[in-house]
């Protein structure tokens, strides 16, 4: 059977700049190529690199769709693909730009199977988020158990997943927070302990947590605004894992200041590296979904908004004023 061109609701912008630019348009979705599935979506996942998308940070040519991480079911695959079929419940993380839509073709190699016991919603608010903390804590700086560590963002979406992922492992992380209750939030679940940095001196309570030891490895996906705080919580020849910009990006790296602060470590890694492969991509998520079924991991959906309304969404997400993950519903 020939299959047809069928239309979507997406969301799009023409131009760079602030939620207003966002458009709910209607577009045509061609039959999946070769190496695509299509996909009816039930769900999308909203992270700061869509804003960073919006804004123009991170530049594409315009105009375009916003969004990396949904999930939802193949309906249909392209004449190459061998490990999904139509019916498939899947989940993606790291697609080309464009997840705002309720149908999409995506290259087939970036697309996972979900079991049954993870649903549609925790699915697109875990793939780009859990798969970013499994990098984080499984291959950029594998952690053994027993370490501290210092995670910024402990209440975000992100963040939560590591305070869970980590109590999981045996791992003591010391998490920072905005506010009283982000901070209770991240100790519910599983930060050993969470710096209020609204009313605490960060540098000053992660060493007194460690009797002045500092750590080996800080987590930063906050940026410009945490960068030399957490160079300074950082124990000789640590390691700086600076993974995001939520307060901007990170200019004018000195690297003499490295030496100063003991010969310290730095990486910006991402996500794409870790899993360059339909396989490794499989692997990384199959180990999320795991801590799910195993009861070990919830994925903590705070804010739900439909797909006309993903500007409100972007307004919520960029003042801060979230907890856990955002989603676009799409049933």
């Amino acid at each position: 059977m020939v299959e047809k061109v069928e239309k979507a609701r997406v969301i799009r912008v023409h131009g760079h700049g602030g939620p207003e630019l966002m458009r709910l348009e209607e577009a045509d979705v061609p039959p999946p190529a070769p190496h695509e599935v299509r996909i009816r979506q039930k769900a999308v996942g909203l992270n700061f690199i869509d804003i960073y998308c919006r804004t123009g940070l991170y530049a594409h040519p315009l105009p375009h769709g916003l969004g990396f991480e949904a999930s939802g079911v193949v309906e249909s695959a392209g004449a190459d693909v061998r490990h999904l079929r139509a019916g498939d419940r899947v989940a993606y993380g790291q697609s080309p730009i464009g997840a705002y839509a309720d149908l999409r073709n995506v290259p087939a190699d970036r697309v996972v199977r979900i079991p049954d016991s993870v649903g549609f919603e925790q699915a697109a608010a875990l793939m780009l988020k859990g798969l970013t903390v499994q990098y984080l804590f499984r291959q950029t700086y594998r952690l053994q158990g027993n370490e501290t560590i210092l995670f910024h963002a402990a209440a975000g979406g992100v963040g939560l997943i590591a305070c869970q992922w980590a109590r999981a492992l045996g791992v003591r992380l010391i998490g920072t927070a905005s506010t009283p209750e982000k901070a209770a939030l991240a100790r519910r679940h599983g930060a050993w302990e969470v710096i209020d940095s609204s009313r605490e001196d960060i540098v000053a309570r992660v060493k007194e947590l460690t009797e002045g030891r500092k750590v080996p490895v800080v987590y930063d996906g906050v940026g410009k605004s945490t960068w030399e705080i957490s160079l300074d919580c950082l124990q000789p020849r640590g390691l700086m894992v600076s993974f995001g910009n939520a307060s901007g990006p990170v200019e004018g790296v000195n690297l003499g200041v490295l030496a100063a602060k003991g010969s310290l470590y730095v990486t910006r890694p991402t996500l794409a590296t870790h899993v360059p492969t339909a396989q490794a991509m499989q692997a990384a998520a199959d180990e999320l979904f795991e801590l799910v079924t195993a009861g070990k991991l919830d994925i903590v959906i705070g804010q739900r908004f439909a797909l006309a309304d993903a500007a409100r969404a972007h307004e919520a997400l960029n003042a801060r004023g979230t907890t856990g993950a955002t989603v676009l519903t799409l049933d």
